[in-house]
């Protein structure tokens, strides 16, 4: 039989199935995209796809550019190896240290991966485009990129190359940007719709990006590496660095003096509120940290911890870090394990304060001196704050920000991000056109981002089984898996329905390998996941086969021509969804 379109013969496919997982794997998608032959690993982070997760990647692929079309957006291609320059002049070539692969000409020229593309992007439309009339525009591009992740895991979920889609919008007016993040808004749920992904949308923070408006498009997974607050009163929905608590003033509290306090030994929270007999919810936490090498004073209510990585996004992009001892030497007002805001002030010290330290609350906290605090250290009359920042790490049964219902915790992967950009990198190279008063007009600029190759792997999180993938039907490497479960005649008769099938548009994936065991056979069927298989089994002398539903487990037998048009049906209908 020759090789029709839509026709995959197993016989001739480089597919090596494994039934063992690998020693290293500990995510679902990781052991099951390498044990059903999709990928195999190279390096550390970086990956091969072989043949049939070549077709799932790109059925992805399609999938996100044929909504991108739809909304007006155009297909570039920016090159993977880019010059330092362009890196410098917005200061990422620093900020993003050694996440990124660098490289050197042989005459000694800087370069780099990239591991995002907006100084590319912003370059190319300040050359291209001159005038308010060649706005608004819409760029994307689906392209390989670079990040030299410390600890590579999880298969390709956290890769060190990864596929990624990224768009970016230009417009004249804040008003032109909000319209082009509808659009992208709109695009990605259809995107992750036809996915068939279970997904949210969440408020989250710009960090380094900078701009305004930020979402992210997350899909629950127990193997996710962000965790997002639900409610599950109302619709809030927002990454735990998004999260915010109003700055609620306490008035007309009676406090007594501060009062010092001998409390030897106890330089914790939970040392010090053993011997005064306090909740630790009355005490002050106080955090030192580094901010851009200058010293800084976290403060934080005893009982909860300073989230560090909510500290660094909301004070990107200055880098944040924990003091050492070394950093106590020659700051005598800072006594190791016994810090209090009061009687710093005029010490050089910025102090931020979560909004829970609200002005009128009273605190026991340290007093700056060995084996001493304070109580009744009262925040607006014995300390000042500097700066209010959401900075705890958020707990399941926190209030809702929107309606004040205890909140939940789920783990979930990044699958999308979208930012209102603004024109942080429109200022750092003068990307202006001529607007319609005839004066420079300044653009303004979206971006918009999805994992490719992260989305195959959250697929395989979501929708596997205990027998192995099951793919939604349009993302899958093929409609139908044909088992030829006997010998000569089983196999002529599925090679022949493979023919009928793909003849009438349906991928077909068949399994005519000989030598093979039906039990084998029927083993790599489940671990593959194709959302259908057809047997060729002991009807077929009888002109009957099975069909079975990979998700359900559901199984029929019917005529073969029965069948056939049923797939048939099935693959059109699919299509032209």
């Amino acid at each position: 039989m020759a090789h029709a379109v839509n026709v995959q013969r197993l016989s001739t496919t480089m597919l090596k199935t494994l039934r063992e997982d690998p020693a290293d794997a500990e995510t679902a998608s990781h052991k099951l995209l390498v044990r059903a032959g999709y990928v195999r690993r190279a390096a550390a982070g970086i990956w091969t796809w072989l043949p049939i997760g070549k077709k799932v990647l790109e059925n992805v692929s399609r999938i996100v550019r044929e909504e991108m079309d739809a909304i007006g957006a155009q297909e570039v291609l920016l090159p993977a190896l880019l010059p330092r320059e362009p890196y410098e002049v917005s200061g990422r070539w620093d900020e993003y240290g050694d996440l990124l692969f660098r490289i050197k000409d042989r005459k000694g020229g800087d370069y780099l991966l990239g591991p995002t593309h907006e100084e590319i992007f912003t370059l190319t439309v300040k050359d291209q485009c001159t005038s308010y009339k060649d706005l608004p525009v819409m760029l994307y591009q689906i392209q390989t990129k670079y990040r030299d992740e410390a600890r590579p895991r999880s298969g390709v979920l956290r890769g060190r190359e990864f596929l990624m889609k990224d768009s970016y919008s230009f417009d004249t007016t804040d008003e032109g940007l909000a319209e082009s993040y509808r659009l992208h808004r709109e695009a990605y749920q259809r995107i992750f719709q036809r996915l068939g992904l279970d997904y949210r949308i969440v408020s989250a923070v710009s960090g380094a990006m900078g701009g305004s408006a930020s979402e992210e498009f997350l899909a629950p997974a127990a193997a996710g590496e962000d965790t997002f607050v639900d409610c599950p009163n109302c619709d809030y929905a927002a990454n735990t660095e998004a999260v915010t608590v109003a700055l609620a003033p306490v008035e007309g509290a009676e406090h007594g003096p501060l009062e010092e306090l001998d409390t030897p030994d106890t330089p914790t929270i939970e040392t010090l509120a053993e011997y005064l007999g306090v909740p630790a919810s009355a005490t002050l936490k106080n955090l030192l940290v580094k901010v851009d090498g200058e010293i800084t004073a976290v403060g934080v209510p005893g009982d909860r911890e300073v989230d560090l990585g909510k500290l660094g996004e909301h004070l990107a992009p200055a880098v944040v870090e924990l003091v050492t001892a070394e950093d106590f030497e020659g700051r005598p007002e800072l006594v190791r394990g016994y810090v209090g805001p009061q009687g710093l002030a005029g010490k050089s010290l910025r102090y931020i304060a979560d909004p829970r330290v609200a002005p009128g609350t009273a605190w026991v906290t340290g007093a700056n001196k060995p084996d001493t605090h304070a109580r009744n250290v009262v925040c607006g009359r014995d300390f000042e704050v500097d700066d209010y920042l959401d900075v705890v790490v958020v707990e399941p049964g926190d209030p809702c920000p929107r309606c004040g219902t205890g909140i939940e915790l789920d783990r979930a992967i990044e699958i999308g991000h979208i930012f209102q950009l603004g024109r942080k990198y429109a200022d750092a190279f003068q990307l202006d056109v001529l607007g319609q008063n005839g004066k420079p007009a300044r653009v303004t600029m979206g971006s918009y981002g999805i994992g490719v190759s992260r989305a195959v792997a959250a697929l395989a999180e979501q929708t596997h089984d205990e027998s192995g993938l099951c793919w939604p039907r349009e993302v899958a490497p093929a409609d139908v898996h044909i088992v030829a479960a006997g010998k000569a005649l089983q196999t002529e008769m599925a090679l022949d329905i493979a023919e009928k099938l793909g003849t009438a548009g349906v991928r077909v994936m068949v399994d005519d390998r000989a030598g093979v065991s039906p039990g084998v056979k029927f083993t790599d069927a489940e671990l593959i996941g194709v959302p259908t298989i057809l047997v060729v089994g002991r009807g077929a002398k009888d002109g009957v086969v099975e069909l079975k539903d990979r998700r359900t487990g559901e199984r029929e037998e019917l005529p073969i021509d029965e069948a056939v048009s049923r797939l048939t049906a099935i693959a059109t209908a699919t299509a032209t969804a």
